[in-house]
């Protein structure tokens, strides 16, 4: 009885609890932990053959329980934004353990299968060999990504692929006749079978890769089903088919198997027809699924996040739109020189001439000329031999320069003709084309301008917004540089001025490259500010005051830093002026003239006008109640008793006197520490020379009261001895 009851147990954490990330996540550079509350639930086993699934790692048991509505839950599956992580280090449904060899046993109920009806059962049954070997996947770790990089170099190689069964056919200008290149045949259908095998593969992660239930969208990122039945039947509804057909090696087929057994070695008129139909109709389909990822987009996000990387895929894709183009071009031209010999056939009395038309492998001619006087006539006859002319009655159109090319043996000639071709009209947009009445021609014309205007508008657009992002940059310091030339005349600075202020403009351009470094960091979460501050601030540590400060204290002064830029040969601090910032070192050397004019240097890492914190610290006031009040600076402020002269120029982030007095407002209590107060009054320049002015004005005082005692002394002795005299 006890078994049949479901206990729930809730654990509520505090947000400020993080959340242990485990180790077993190595794909991944960085890590986004979820803070929050957690809901926990731990349901039991019942005995009711209801679909569960217990999942055993080094001993430890982990629960997946069923909802009302039959969904798979993992009791410790928490949501962090895309990542969709678990602070359970065995879970077996998320993809923190896909390092970790574990032992599954589910146990499904026919009955519930039944109920969800054949096509779920029979999803679940087919492709249930995958469990043991390939676990759910995460769509956006380190694997998935790289692998849907690589897949998109095989997309590519695919649809460069396909049009190159077109020029396995060429002709035999001596022979009049279609030959079939049998080798480069199977060449090409080996390559082929290469990428439809990844493709295959490509295939079956999807079986095991988590996908965003699209109903959780309409808040935040969504949630990842991880359920492995649903994920199924999630691709089997979706483009399961269709890259079923994709994947199908129709042309291998028909090249390997059916044109050997079935049409035999006299048969390249008909392989031609073969193919060309079979590539077309399966490239269409292909390219429509291959274009998304073409293009940088998946489902987990962009594959390529580099500008450079984005640049080479859109080169290559008009590099594939040329290649399509002129394949085409080719096939089609070879068509209309198959029709013109067909014609020619017709307007003859030549026996056999259709069979003379087809020599296949180019091993026929044997054959033919066993026919005696009727293949020497074919040979002779002149509109046949008119069809490799451009002069004959025959109207080309536009094929007419792929007359000729189609009788070249080289394939490599071939080929790249038919590439600078594509890639001419596709520039030109067939502005130099005039078809024929042909209406396959005109249609084939007009297919090319369509091309060429939808690639200028996204192909070469996204190229040109390329090629402006790079140069945006320098633009924009362009005209900067004007307006600040402007300024400066329309003010009349002098040419001393002018001349500082260009190397002050220069100088910021080459620290910056232009980029605002404060809103860009404002557009990131604040625990990664967090720590992006703190790994450029750890040089503040060396600081002998903040040595002993805690880390809240520090980050509330890394909030306050800003970056200041200082030319060569500029003063920072006079002596006797006051004293407003601290500056940080990051780069450069300056040196620092105190008031004995002994000049000290100053490097990276050093600090200029330490003395301000200690005096702003020394400042602050508590409040009778116990409470921490507002500081109380004095009316007067402090003056710097050196002068601080940049040697080269210098990059520095600068504290400011209010910041110093807001961070000291918010953290007076770390005054109290006795180890912050001893490196404040020990160690500070600024309390140095105060007790070193203060200890020379004792030892002065001393001085004088020991003459003036030695003094009064020698006076009362004289006096004594008188009267005995």
């Amino acid at each position: 009885m006890a078994n049949d009851i479901e206990m729930v147990r809730r654990v509520h954490r505090s947000s400020s609890v993080s959340i242990p990330m485990n180790a077993l996540y190595q794909e991944e550079n960085a890590l986004v932990s979820h803070t929050g509350p957690l809901l926990r639930v731990t349901s039991r086993i019942t005995p009711s053959g209801d679909t569960s699934c217990i999942e055993q790692e080094n001993g430890m048991i982990h629960q997946i329980t069923m909802d009302d509505n039959g969904n798979r839950r993992n009791e410790h599956l928490l949501r962090s934004g895309p990542l969709g992580l678990c602070n359970d280090p065995n879970c077996v449904v998320c993809p923190a353990v896909y390092k970790t060899k574990r032992a599954t046993n589910c146990q499904v109920d026919n009955k519930n299968n039944n109920v969800n009806g054949e096509t779920e059962q029979w999803a679940w049954k087919s492709f249930s060999f995958l469990c043991p070997y390939l676990p759910i996947m995460n769509p956006h770790t380190g694997v998935v990504q790289k692998w849907n990089r690589c897949f998109v170099i095989f997309c590519l190689l695919a649809v460069f692929v396909d049009p190159l069964f077109f020029f396995l056919f060429r002709t035999q200008q001596d022979n009049m006749c279609i030959v079939l290149n049998w080798s480069f045949a199977i060449v090409i259908a080996i390559v082929r079978s290469v990428t439809d095998f990844v493709y295959l593969l490509h295939m079956l992660l999807q079986f095991r890769l988590a996908y965003v239930n699209p109903e959780s969208r309409v808040v935040g990122a969504g949630d990842f089903v991880a359920e492995p039945k649903k994920i199924a039947l999630h691709y089997l509804r979706g483009y399961f088919l269709l890259d079923l057909y994709n994947v199908f090696p129709l042309p291998q087929v028909i090249i390997l198997f059916v044109i050997p057994r079935y049409l035999g070695s006299s048969a390249a008129n008909y392989a031609k027809n073969l193919i060309r139909a079979v590539v077309l109709l399966q490239y269409i389909p292909r390219i429509y699924r291959f274009f998304p990822l073409l293009a940088g987009e998946s489902t987990s996000g962009f594959i390529f996040e580099s500008s450079w990387v984005n640049f080479i895929i859109n080169l290559l894709l008009f590099v594939l739109a040329g290649h399509v183009v002129g394949s085409c071009w080719y096939l089609f031209g070879l068509q209309r020189v198959n029709q013109c010999l067909h014609e020619a056939c017709s307007g003859s009395n030549v026996k056999y001439c259709n069979m003379f038309i087809d020599c296949g492998r180019g091993n026929n001619i044997n054959l033919f000329n066993s026919k005696g006087e009727s293949w020497q006539d074919w040979r002779n006859n002149g509109n046949a031999s008119a069809c490799f002319t451009t002069t004959g009655s025959f109207q080309y159109g536009v094929y007419q320069q792929a007359v000729l090319l189609t009788a070249e043996r080289s394939i490599i000639r071939r080929y790249l003709y038919s590439l600078f071709w594509g890639f001419l009209q596709i520039s030109t947009m067939a502005g130099n084309l005039a078809p024929s009445y042909f209406e396959g021609e005109v249609l084939f014309v007009m297919a090319i301008v369509g091309l060429g205007l939808l690639l200028f508008a996204l192909l070469i657009g996204n190229m040109q917004n390329f090629l402006q992002g790079l140069e945006r940059r320098k633009l924009e310091m362009q005209l900067r540089r004007r307006d600040v030339e402007q300024w400066m005349r329309h003010r009349r600075l002098p040419e001393e001025l002018r001349r500082q202020v260009r190397q002050a403009e220069r100088f910021s351009w080459a620290a910056t490259r232009g980029v605002d470094e404060r809103e860009l960091m404002e557009n990131l979460p604040d625990d990664l500010q967090r720590e992006i501050r703190r790994h450029f601030f750890k040089f503040l540590k060396n600081v002998r005051i903040f040595s002993q400060m805690d880390e809240p204290l520090l980050d509330a002064i890394y909030e306050k830093l800003i970056p200041k830029i200082f030319i060569g040969g500029s003063h920072i601090v006079y002596k006797g002026g006051p004293l407003e910032k601290m500056l940080f070192i990051v780069r450069g050397k300056l040196e620092s003239i105190g008031e004995d004019g002994i000049p000290a240097p100053l490097s990276e890492g050093d600090v200029c006008g330490e003395e301000l914190l200690s005096w702003c610290l020394e400042h602050f006031s508590i409040s009778k109640h116990g409470g921490e009040g507002k500081i109380k600076l004095p009316i007067t402020q402090l003056l710097s008793s050196r002068t601080v002269r940049c040697l080269t120029n210098v990059e520095a982030f600068a504290l400011r006197a209010a910041d110093l007095e807001d961070v000291t407002a918010l953290f007076a209590r770390v005054l109290r520490n006795p180890k912050v107060k001893g490196e404040m009054r020990s160690k500070s320049p600024y309390w140095r020379t105060i007790a070193a002015i203060r200890i020379q004005v004792a030892w002065r005082y001393r001085q004088k009261q020991r003459q003036l005692k030695r003094a009064s002394s020698s006076g009362s002795g004289h006096g004594s001895v008188h009267p005995s005299l």
